[in-house]
Parts: structure tokens; sequence; C-alpha cells
């Protein structure tokens, strides 16, 4: 799909947000490449400058205007003159207005109009209108996972198989930019799987909105827990699922990731409040009990399992007692980790006509506090793997020494480890290695490779 207008033409993806922009901007990435184009080696040398952007936060916001804008007063590149194109959330979201924000904008692109990206840049790239294409259709007429890819990383790959979320918690703006739940067939996806498999990929992460309610939209109920197993049966070394929300996750799910080999002793289960009371105000569908219930039964049927977490601090109307019931939720889950967020208002949702008089002063207390706890938890959860042989997915040496590597341990934690001497750095990316921990620390392990790498 060479397109004669773009081809020599440099670009650079710039992500902000969750695993799903991820995946889309690999898709931006090969659908350039498919079109002649070449990644540029920094922004003043791109031709496009592509931003794949995210609005669950207000600090994305903030970060794609102040860098967007800053593109104003860049000098042009070698060919004369620079597109910029902005899609992804905050464009699906905000549509023509990013025109009026956004003064070096040349072309705007929905989330459901990847497909349309090299079109717009070449109309950009011949005249000086400016393009917006959003997608209103909720339906859509493709899957961006139909489109051209280039990966990250040649042994990882990221295999959406739904879009969208039904569930409308009251502080998320997700299912306004995303649409409503659209799953994947289910033997496109187990294709993809084994096809990825047999490319060498060693790390499959299967991604949702909320996987757990995969295929309810085409087949009645939902499947996920028959994909987990077929995905499993392809060969794959390692595989990991997100996002996962607690009212959908039920005994079958959890009896596949017991059972399926592959499947990683990790999960990520978004709480978000640890009160039942803020739990009803944020239509999580789900009470302290149940969740608490549910961690129960997903550490009996995997003892080793790591589980991290969502949570987000002053939620409008939460009290001293509400917050006090987080910390206590977090005491008895004994997270390995979590992401925590002070509570940020998304024009449009429920959440944010809400008054809430507590200062912000005491928000950020709480949040302080809540941080502590988990450090606290990360710390002690890692202590476990101290003295232990845990197998390693390498990635990558170290940003800060070239004779370390990192990976990713079965349970996701960081690991570092001593690059042998007789071994290139090279040769060890992408492979499964063990490694020997000496050292347990509250964000990462480290030790030194013991065997040969496989």
């Amino acid at each position: 799909m060479t397109s004669p207008s773009l081809v020599g033409k440099t670009y650079l993806v710039k992500t902000f947000g969750c695993q799903m922009n991820l995946h889309d901007s690999e898709r931006v990435s090969g659908l350039l490449d498919s079109c002649g184009c070449n990644e540029a080696g920094s922004l003043e040398e791109a031709d496009i400058v592509v931003f794949m952007t995210c609005c669950v936060r207000e600090n994305a916001d903030q970060r794609l205007y102040g860098q967007a804008s800053a593109l104003v007063s860049m000098p042009a590149p070698p060919s004369g003159k620079r597109v910029v194109a902005i899609g992804g959330c905050i464009a699906q979201r905000d549509g023509a207005l990013i025109k009026d924000n956004v003064p070096a904008c040349d072309v705007v692109f929905g989330t459901s109009a990847l497909d349309k990206l090299p079109q717009l840049l070449e109309e950009a790239l011949a005249s000086d209108v400016r393009r917006v294409f959003v997608n209103t259709d909720e339906e859509g007429s493709s899957f961006s996972t139909d489109l051209p890819a280039r990966r990250a990383q040649a042994f990882h790959a990221w295999v959406p198989i739904m879009y969208g979320c039904n569930n409308f918690c009251t502080y998320c703006i997700v299912p306004h930019v995303r649409g409503r739940e659209r799953s994947r067939i289910f033997e496109t996806v187990v294709s993809e799987c084994a096809r990825l498999v047999d490319e060498g990929v060693r790390e499959i992460c299967l991604l949702g909105q909320n996987v757990n309610s995969y295929g309810r939209d085409l087949y009645g109920s939902p499947r996920f827990s028959e994909l987990i197993r077929a995905v499993g049966e392809t060969g794959v070394d390692r595989l990991r699922f997100t996002s996962s929300n607690p009212k959908d996750l039920d005994d079958d799910v959890i009896a596949a990731m017991a059972e399926t080999p592959a499947v990683m002793p990790h999960l990520h289960l978004a709480v978000q409040s640890g009160s039942t009371r803020i739990l009803k105000a944020m239509n999580r569908s789900y009470t302290r009990e149940e969740y608490l219930g549910l961690v129960g039964r997903l550490k009996a049927a995997m003892p080793d399992l790591a589980l991290t977490t969502d949570v987000i601090v002053g939620f409008p109307g939460e009290t001293e007692e509400d917050f006090l019931e987080t910390l206590s939720l977090f005491e008895e889950a004994q997270f390995a980790g979590a992401f925590t967020f002070i509570y940020s208002k998304r024009p449009g949702t429920p959440a944010a006509e809400i008054d809430d008089p507590t200062p912000a002063d005491v928000i950020q207390g709480r949040f302080d506090r809540l941080a502590h706890l988990v450090e606290d938890l990360s710390w002690k959860s890692n202590q476990a793997d101290l003295g232990r042989q845990i197998e390693v997915l390498v990635e990558s040496t170290s940003k800060r020494f070239d004779d370390v590597m990192v990976g990713h341990s079965a349970k996701n934690q960081t690991v570092h480890f001593s690059l042998p001497e007789h071994i290139p750095a090279a040769d060890l990316v992408g492979k499964l290695v063990t490694v020997d921990i000496d050292r347990a620390r509250t964000w990462y392990l480290s030790g030194s490779m013991v065997g040969e790498a496989r």
C-alpha cells in the first residue's frame, strides 16, 4: 500500500496512555512503514509527527498540548514541511476543537479512524487545509488489528480481543471515546496468536477495556475462559491479559488461569476504592466484600499469584472513613503493587458534576499515606523471591549500565542481572533465562544469571 506522496517521508510516533494506545501506535508505525515512510531519530528530523493520546487523566491532556504546541516554534525538517497529527482518545473526544487549542496540528483522527491516517496525511502535505476525521460510528468498520504493525519488541505482542466498554463507571471517559464493547471473532484471535508464536513471539498480552466480558456481544455470554485455554495451546511461553473488571471475573476464568501453564502468576485487578459506598458512587458494581472474596479465590487457585491494582484517592464525597477502608483493604489483599491516582475530573462524566468541598491538601495527604503503604507492600512482596531462582524474559540492557540486562519475571517484577562476560547482550534479548536473586528492593529484583538461555 505504498503511497507515492509519503514515500521517503520521516515520521515519529509519541504515545500517551494505556496498552491499547501502545498497540494503536504500533499499527500507526506499521501503516506508515507500508506507505514508504521511515522512522525519524528525533522530532527535529520528522516530516510527520503523530501523537497517540489518552484522556483518562488530566495530565495526559496537559502533556499533549504542551508538546504539540512547542512544535510551532521548532524549525522545519530538511524536507521543508512538518505535518502534525493527533489521534487516540483526546482526538475522539475533542475533534475539531483541537485545531483551536493546538495551532501546530494539521490532522485529527479518532479511535476508529487509524486506517484513514495515510490519506489524511497526504492531503495535509499537499495543501494548507487542516484535516479532521473522527469516526462517530461506535460499531466501526474494522479493527485496528486488521492493519499492518511494527511491534516495539519482536518477542512481545499486544493482541486486542475486544474494543470499547459497557460499564460506564461514573469517573471514566473511555466508553465515550472507545465506544461500546465489540469483540473479535474467537477463531481470528487464536489464529493471530498462533501466527505470532510461529514468528518467534514469546509473550502475548490479550487486551480489552474489560477482557472478562469478551464474546458477550457475539456469542450471548462471555468466552474469555475458553480463549485463555485456546491461546495457551498455541505454544506461547507467556500469556498475560489486561484489563480485568472484578465484577466479571468468574470462577471459570480463575480455573482457566490456574490450569493453563502459559498464564503468568500476575493479575492486575483494579479496585479503585476500598469503600462499598464509594464503589457504588463509582458504579463499579461490586462491594468491598465481593472484591476481597474474589482475591481469596484467586490466591487459593494460584498461591504464588502477584496481585496489582489501580486506586483513586479523592473521589468526590470520599470521607476519612472511606479512605481508611481503602487502606485496610490494601492490608487484607496484600497487593504486590499499585497504580495510585488522585481523582481527575473528566468533563462529560457523571462524577464531574459532583461538588466536593474536601480541601486539596487533605486529599494529597491521603494519597501520600496510601503511597507509603504501597511501597511497604511492594517491598514485602519482593522479599518472597529473595534467594530464589526465577525465570526472566530479557528485554534490553540497562539504561545506566551496558553490562546489566533488564527483563521481567513471571510475576511481572523488573529484574536486573549482570551480563555474563562470554555472552553478547544482543544474544540474550528476547530469551528466557534463570536468575538467582540476591537482592530484593521495593521496585526491582537483581541477581546473577545461571544456566543457559532458551
